[in-house]
């Protein structure tokens, strides 16, 4: 891969923004931390073009609330092409988190994580989607 260099110029607390950024981030240079904004940028697009991506839904829920087993598995159901796998971990006795490996067109991915975040009584959920092409 060939690397190109270009000059930037930004005001000071944009800059110092970047540089909070590059430290809180733990990344070795501004130019590390740029190239991530940038590809997050491009996938963010990607997600809103329907492209092809893949990705995570992220999940913590009580396992005791059998209601929210029964939906969940109805949702994955619903969506099982677009589901790679799942992992289930017991985090303790009253929190186990899911781990939903998923790709597919954007838009369905996020109906998907939409669905299962929505679940009532579901504690935390997350989407995370990435370049699949």
């Amino acid at each position: 891969m060939t690397v190109s260099r270009f000059g930037v110029s930004l005001e000071k607390d944009l800059l110092d923004a970047l540089d909070q950024y590059v430290q809180d981030n733990r990344f070795s240079n501004r130019s590390q931390a740029i190239r991530q904004l940038i590809s997050r940028n491009i996938v963010e697009q990607k997600w809103q073009c329907n492209n092809n991506v893949a990705g995570s839904v992220t999940l913590v829920y009580d396992p005791s609330r059998r209601e929210i087993l029964n939906q969940l598995a109805d949702v994955l159901e619903n969506f099982h092409d677009e589901i790679l796998s799942t992992q289930r971990l017991i985090l303790d006795k009253s929190k186990h988190m899911e781990i939903v490996a998923i790709k597919g067109v954007a838009s369905r991915l996020t109906e998907l994580a939409d669905q299962l975040i929505s679940i009532k009584g579901m504690q935390h959920g997350k989407l995370t989607m990435s370049r699949a092409d």
